[in-house]
């Protein structure tokens, strides 16, 4: 960690300051670990104010939740408008992976540290679900349709499970132009397709798996050839720097929404 001055240009914006933050906490978890991390130490290896930085971002949690907002912002900002919605997802994804890429020895640091942190990871759980969110509304998949709720939420598990699959190959990926990634993000998606037509907000179409199936698969419980989409829990509300399949906490039990709807009214008792 190099001994730096607290200089800050009066001009620097407080989205200025937020990404020379989460810059310089990356790069000092990947020195140091992420658990020995403080923002004021990034704060000192930015050069930026303690007073500034603790108003901007206060503890560890929020620069992971800053880093999530530059991850989505790099993708919405570029969002394809053309294309199917499966060729969105998969540049919106990429988008998030290319920042993902530019800070990657911090981004690892973080993933290496989840086993024993459960609080991150339930927190980076609830971030990528949200984040999900968004790349589905920015790749024009409409919410709601026949299945209403159920359906919204299957579609934004399916997209945490491609996601988490997408960044178990990235976590392993050394390559340059990424190759390894873009296979796992494509073979992702396809398996996605396969269970069903989720990214079109439909229930199951002809000759496909009935909804109790598409669930388990969106959930990672479907094995598709030698290997499944990695468990995500559906009830829990959002990581954008996710746990990757090999290193996922046990986090508490959740349900899917249920399938059928309960009878409108009891049997009469038994006399």
């Amino acid at each position: 960690m190099s001994d730096k001055p607290e200089a800050m240009p009066e001009t620097m914006t407080d989205e200025a300051i937020d990404t020379a933050l989460v810059a310089a906490a990356f790069e000092l978890a990947a020195s140091v670990g992420w658990i020995q991390v403080s923002v004021a130490d990034a704060a000192r290896e930015a050069g930026i104010p303690l007073a500034r930085a603790r108003a901007r971002m206060p503890s560890r949690q929020a620069i992971l939740r800053g880093f999530g907002r530059m991850a989505d912002k790099a993708a919405l900002e570029n969002a394809p408008t053309e294309g199917t919605a499966r060729d969105k997802i998969f540049d919106l994804l990429m988008l998030r992976i290319d920042v993902h890429q530019a800070h990657r020895a911090g981004v690892l640091a973080v993933l290496d540290t989840l086993l024993i942190d459960p609080g991150t990871a339930l927190l980076l759980n609830a971030l990528t679900r949200t984040s999900m969110r968004w790349m589905l509304d920015a790749a024009g998949v409409p919410r709601g349709g026949a299945l209403g709720l159920i359906s919204d939420e299957l579609r934004v598990t399916g997209l945490v499970a491609v996601w988490l699959w997408t960044i178990r190959a990235w976590r392993r990926d050394e390559s340059a132009d990424l190759a390894a990634t873009m296979a796992a993000l494509d073979a992702a998606l396809t398996r996605a397709e396969n269970v069903g037509a989720w990214l079109a907000g439909r229930g199951p179409a002809t000759g496909t798996p009935d909804m109790a199936t598409t669930g388990m698969a969106a959930t990672g419980m479907a094995a598709t050839g030698e290997e499944t989409i990695p468990n995500v829990p559906a009830g829990s509300e959002v990581a954008t720097i996710p746990t990757p399949e090999d290193s996922l906490p046990e986090l508490p039990p959740t349900e899917l929404p249920p399938t059928e709807l309960p009878p409108t009214s009891a049997p009469p008792p038994a006399h």
